[in-house]
């Protein structure tokens, strides 16, 4: 009879048991968001009825509740406000605003200006042919653009370093040049949702095929769920609800740049394929609004969601000891418990505190660091560094002082570090600085010789090579064009790289 008493208590507490668990699995997955983030590149300042477009898209929008991303080209807002469509404006005012471009398609596009300019130039050039276009969408529209995206696909990295001068947190797009694992990144020290494994569109010309995206859509929120929440990005163009074929297709395609005078129309859906193309994407908004954990967000909200919580953190000895113990010949980016860190970030780290430290004990130095600000990459031609070479310990802390004062000075990593004459990569420079820097984490004294040895960025490989398939298919370009020292540039930016990580997800 106790037998069974315990055999039948024994039943009950490996039920109670997987009751508890089952009930803590579907909790954690509860708990998890799908964000949808819901973007319009609102650029046709050609066709009224691309107007229009926007209006009923923003309004359906609002009467649904959800609070989309409208990018909007500086032309347009002008053009909007010089046809007096104040009720367009008004309508697009009710969500938030980006921005994209002055004039979008007119020759020469940003890839096109910026291939032919370095870092410092081609940030002044772009916020010279741009900037205008920002500053007349924020007092058109009477809040500050929240995000940049470029035209097509004629992305620059020098774009981020205009979007900084003006305060913008987010680029939003979607592109090849940069990818880190399918996911939301930080570049250059503004997040950058981009290159996304969830970036899904229901076709609006084919209505037949609803049902797939709508499925395609409901694989993402179960895959994304598993992770512990994630973003899909979905975008359209109000012109597509109205038009066959792109404006500025027609105009500009292969490089052409025919005065305003000679531009020509598109060819428009007629009425009954507008409103079918209304009435897939009304259909499929309304199919992800179904899922308890799905929410819509605007950029400046997916801002917050990947907040960079590095720079509210001070790190302590045993942080910086694993820090310094991460890096390697392959200098990359890490991803700590509650925070990630760029290879410019562990460089500036590093240094610090080798310069602080001097010759003393620096470990209750430690706790005081932080990361202030993202420093770029370097801007100029790299030293190549073939084979070893040894430095003393005296000329290795002057140089750690010269990098110090470089840092604050410029804000991004030398092209070439110096130990007295003889110049070597940043990236060898950061090995032989983590390993010195973890001798005296540990207590050690610093050595008389101190070796530098080749090293690579690996964080490179995260941003495309110049290949024109890939990235310069937008028909636009003219015939053959190529950007081999534009992306050049951007490998060198990728010090900056480095995942953005979702509040509360680890």
């Amino acid at each position: 009879m106790d037998l069974q008493r315990i055999r039948r208590g024994v039943f009950w507490l490996l039920l109670l048991s997987g009751w508890v668990l089952s009930s803590s699995a579907h909790a954690a997955e509860s708990a998890a968001k799908v964000y949808v983030l819901l973007w319009f590149d609102t650029e046709d300042y050609l066709l009224p009825a691309s107007d229009d477009a926007a209006l009923h898209l923003a309004r359906f929008l609002s009467g649904e509740g959800i609070r989309a991303t409208f990018k909007v080209v500086g032309e347009k807002a002008r053009t909007l406000q010089r046809r007096h469509r104040t009720d367009v404006i008004a309508a697009l005012q009710r969500h938030e605003i980006g921005f994209h471009s002055n004039f979008h398609s007119t020759q020469p596009s940003p890839a096109m200006y910026l291939s032919q300019l370095g870092w410092d130039e081609g940030v002044q050039e772009f916020d010279r042919r741009e900037g205008p276009g920002r500053a007349d969408v924020e007092r058109i529209f009477g809040q500050a653009p929240t995000c940049y995206g470029q035209p097509g696909s004629s992305w620059g990295p020098q774009s981020y370093g205009a979007m900084s001068r003006w305060g913008m947190k987010v680029y939003l797009d979607a592109g090849n040049h940069v990818n880190l694992n399918e996911r939301p990144c930080y570049y250059c020290g503004i997040l950058n949702l981009y290159k996304l494994a969830h970036v899904l569109r229901a076709d609006l010309n084919r209505p037949q095929e609803l049902p797939q995206a709508q499925e395609r859509f409901a694989q993402a929120r179960k895959e994304l769920l598993a992770e512990g929440g994630g973003m899909v990005s979905i975008f359209y163009h109000p012109c597509e609800f109205v038009h066959k074929q792109f404006w500025d297709g027609v105009n500009f395609a292969r490089g052409a740049n025919p005065p305003r005078e000679k531009w020509k129309e598109p060819p428009a859906k007629s009425a009954e394929e507008t409103r079918s193309s209304y009435r897939v994407f009304e259909e499929y908004v309304r199919f992800m609004k179904r899922f308890p954990e799905v929410r819509f967000i605007t950029a400046s909200e997916a801002a917050n969601l990947y907040r960079d919580q590095v720079y509210e953190h001070r790190f302590t000895a045993a942080e910086l000891r694993r820090i310094a113990k991460a890096v390697g010949e392959e200098v990359n980016f890490q991803t700590h418990a509650d925070y990630s860190l760029s290879a410019s970030e562990v460089f500036a780290l590093l240094n610090t505190y080798l310069d602080c430290m001097g010759g003393a004990d620096a470990t209750p130095l430690a706790d005081q660091l932080t990361v202030k600000k993202t420093p770029l990459g370097p801007t100029g031609r790299i030293p190549l560094l073939s084979e070893p070479v040894t430095t003393d310990a005296s000329q290795f802390q002057r140089t750690c002082r010269d990098v110090a004062d470089y840092l604050d000075k410029h804000g991004r990593i030398p092209s070439a570090v110096w130990l007295g004459s003889r110049p070597v990569p940043p990236e060898a420079y950061l090995a032989a600085l983590a390993r010195t820097a973890l001798l005296r984490l540990n207590g050690e004294a610093m050595p008389e010789n101190i070796e530098i040895k080749p090293a690579k960025l690996a964080a490179a490989r995260y941003v495309s090579d110049d290949d024109p398939k890939k990235l310069w298919g937008w028909v636009i370009f003219p015939p053959g064009f190529r950007a081999p020292a534009l992306m050049a540039l951007a490998k060198n930016q990728a010090w900056t790289l480095k995942p953005a990580i979702l509040r509360g997800v680890k």
